[in-house]
């Protein structure tokens, strides 16, 4: 009864489900002792007829691999040894019906009592330690099978490597490799494969190339396989000419390209951009009578939406289907990804509901995809859409479907309806957990609003998880501190930044840069403008202009001067608003000739001038009293299509004003007046001054048009309003506001 108990918890102890749903085999269990055994049993006499009890468990078609090792464990507890062909036997039909486990609990038993393995025992314990990822303790197996006398043969030496490579074990492959050859144990074009893919998946790519130089060394000749695992690696690694070259060596050796290689060499060009030559060799297979397989057309539609070419990816989509091969997830993905980075997630709808009427079930990857495009479009609510349909067909959606709504509704400015979703993210029954990009979304989009406090309590939030986050987190904070002028506790998480070992990136420096310019503390962003370069980063044209502006507005143009030319020499590209500072502090210093000459630069690198460098122009030649250069700049600001705003139009009625250019006033107020320039309590003072200083003489009324009663909306008024209003109250003016 004692052994029975013991076998039992044995046994419950290897295959408790098992027994738990199987009644019918605890009743075997416990009478396992009485098979074929006489009353008056005795364990020496009867030894053979356990063992041949043993065997015929082990026999199919109706193993019952788990009874012979209870009975081969009840008889080793009784004190006897079985024979080491019993052992032996079991152990290589548990290995051959892949019961691993069991067999290696059989061999560590017969180890145990002094049964030494056979050759074919030990060979099977070597399958089980491949299977069981293991490959170091097969390899010690090796040991044991020469130390026996035994030798190792091709099988036993490619199941080891083959379990070293895919245990990514790849380098302690090339010694037992070595070893192999050292000890002239024969080796073939499998093992030479096996290990050639190994390596390639290692991203060892020369190495498995002159290991195929050394196998033909030895007279090994590679075959279809080898040649197909170095085309596949050439192409993963982007060298789709040298996996050409080998495709052109296996016609000339007679041997047949078979659809994983084009397979390779399509994808490879079309991940290089070049889809015209995986179409050729699209055309070539078509050519040869092999039908292509749903990999090669996904490959080729990828790289069409990949260029932009979502119309050509579509007829390729059709072309697949007309040769009766019937698209799958990826295929449709790959498209879906295209149309939505070409910005035409609208359409990527459309190809989704046509999906799911062909029967071909979007997955978690389509579906982010889509959501991910919808929500970079600004079409949020059709976002939200796409995921209620997610929910009705069982999908649940992960941290990449969260991200992309939680961005969506930032980016809309909805940042409360944003922390509404990330709460529904913690709920129990729909658990997601947020990653550092969620967290940095939140983070930049209340920042962004200047609602810093609650980013700092998000961030907090984070902490109390044991999640820090990143540079960027830090960043975004440090940043939003800053504009706050909140200096001391931008320092604090500077500090913190440091005591993490986080390192600052160009983003960060930048953000500082930004933030100690705009608080005018323009040596500390000098001085961190400095570090920037010292951390081996390269300013930023946003870092340069920053910079620029701060030392202009402080009156150090000379500084300006320098920083703009190391800009140019930095192969930092100035733009329209590097030009429009210098140009700016230049004509504020009087030095009209330099600027004329950093406006024809400007020009001659192609850089055309916005309607800031228009503005700027004007308001200095106004303020030197250069009237007539600053109405010449604002005609050609017009004719070339900007809109003046209120302050070129209010400094120019003032230069008009004080120059008594009564013409000049009345057809600029024309001008106003049809492009009906909602007005500010500045400008409008300057209208009444100006309107006022006009000579009696003139008849207003003649001069200006008629105005319409059009109210604008908002606080300011329009142009007309104001006349209109002037005549209520002033009609000595003799405006007629018809």
């Amino acid at each position: 009864m004692i052994i029975k108990r013991r076998l039992l918890d044995y046994s419950f102890q290897l295959h408790l489900p098992f027994l738990a749903q199987n009644r019918v085999f605890l009743n075997f269990f416990f009478s396992i002792s009485h098979i074929n055994l006489p009353a008056s049993f005795s364990p020496t006499n009867h030894l053979h007829d356990i063992e041949t009890q043993i065997r015929s468990l082990c026999e199919k078609p109706n193993s019952r691999f788990l009874d012979a090792v209870v009975l081969f464990d009840k008889v080793v507890d009784s004190g006897l040894i079985p024979s080491g062909l019993t052992c032996n036997f079991i152990v290589k039909a548990l290995v051959k019906s892949q019961e691993y486990e069991l067999a290696l609990k059989v061999y560590n038993r017969m180890t145990l009592f002094q049964n030494l393995p056979g050759f074919l025992s030990l060979s099977a314990i070597i399958e089980c330690f491949v299977d069981a990822r293991k490959p170091k303790f097969a390899v010690a197996v090796v040991g044991l099978i020469l130390k026996r006398g035994y030798s190792v043969n091709m099988y036993l030496a490619n199941t080891i490597l083959k379990g070293l490579c895919q245990n990514n074990e790849v380098v302690k492959a090339m010694e037992f490799f070595r070893q192999l050859n050292r000890n002239y144990v024969p080796i073939d074009t499998l093992s030479f494969n096996t290990l050639m893919n190994g390596l390639c998946k290692a991203k060892k790519l020369e190495e498995a190339l002159s290991l195929r130089v050394e196998m033909e060394a030895l007279n090994c000749c590679p075959s279809l396989v080898t040649y197909t695992i170095l085309i596949h690696g050439l192409c993963k690694e982007g060298r789709v000419d040298e996996g050409m070259v080998l495709l052109k060596e296996m016609r000339m050796k007679g041997l047949d390209v078979n659809i994983v290689a084009y397979g390779a060499l399509i994808n490879g060009f079309c991940r290089k951009g070049d889809v015209d030559r995986g179409k050729e060799l699209l055309i070539e297979i078509l050519g040869r009578g092999i039908s292509p397989n749903v990999v090669i057309y996904t490959s080729i539609i990828h790289g069409l939406c990949n260029m932009g070419k979502w119309k050509e990816a579509t007829a390729m989509l059709n072309s697949m289907t007309d040769r009766g091969i019937h698209p799958d997830v990826v295929a449709y993905t790959a498209l879906i990804d295209g149309l939505c980075k070409d910005g035409r997630a609208t359409k990527a709808m459309e190809l989704l509901h046509l999906m799911l009427e062909k029967g071909e079930e979007p997955n978690i990857i389509t579906y982010n995809v889509l959501i991910h495009g919808l929500c970079k479009e600004e079409l949020v609510v059709d976002a939200f859409k796409i995921l209620g349909m997610m929910l009705e067909k069982g999908k649940r959606p992960d941290v990449i479907t969260y991200n992309a709504l939680v961005k969506g509704l930032c980016k809309n400015g909805k940042v409360d309806e944003a922390m509404i979703l990330f709460h529904s993210m913690l709920n129990e029954k729909k658990y997601v957990k947020p990653d550092v990009v969620t967290y940095n979304v939140l983070i930049q989009g209340l920042c962004k609003e200047g609602r810093v406090d609650e980013a700092a309590g998000i961030h907090h939030t984070m902490v109390e998880n044991r999640n820090y986050g990143d540079i960027l987190t830090y960043s975004l904070l440090i940043g939003a501190y800053l504009n706050a002028e909140n200096v001391e506790k931008a320092m604090g998480l500077w500090k913190q930044v440091l005591e993490l070992r986080f390192v600052p990136n160009s983003f960060t420096y930048g953000v500082m840069i930004n933030g100690f310019c705009k608080l005018s503390l323009v040596n500390i962003a000098k001085g961190i403008f400095s570090q920037l370069r010292t951390h081996g980063f390269s300013p930023t044209l946003f870092d340069y202009n920053t910079l620029m502006a701060a030392l202009c507005k402080e009156g150090s143009l000379e500084q300006a001067r320098r920083l703009f030319q190391e800009m140019r020499n930095a192969n930092c590209e100035p733009d329209v608003v590097s030009f429009n500072i210098i140009i700016d502090e230049t004509l504020k210093a009087g030095d009209s000739q330099s600027a004329k000459e950093l406006l024809i630069q400007m020009l001659h690198r192609g850089l055309t001038p916005d309607g800031l460098t228009f503005c700027i122009l004007i308001n200095r030649f106004l303020k030197r009293g250069q009237l007539e250069e600053a109405k010449s700049v604002f005609e050609s600001m017009v004719a070339c299509g900007f809109t003046p705003d209120t302050l070129v139009y209010d400094s120019l009625l003032k230069g008009f004003c004080s120059n008594g250019k009564t013409k000049e006033i009345i057809d600029l107020l024309h001008q106003m007046a049809a492009k009906d320039v909602v007005l500010d309590s500045e400008i409008t003072y300057t209208i009444l001054t100006c309107l006022c200083d006009i000579s009696e003489d003139l008849n207003i009324m003649e001069l200006l048009p008629s105005f319409s009663q059009e109210t604008s909306e908002g606080s300011g008024i329009s142009c007309n309003e104001l006349l209109m209003k002037l005549h209520e109250s002033l009609p000595e003016l003799q405006l007629n506001a018809s």
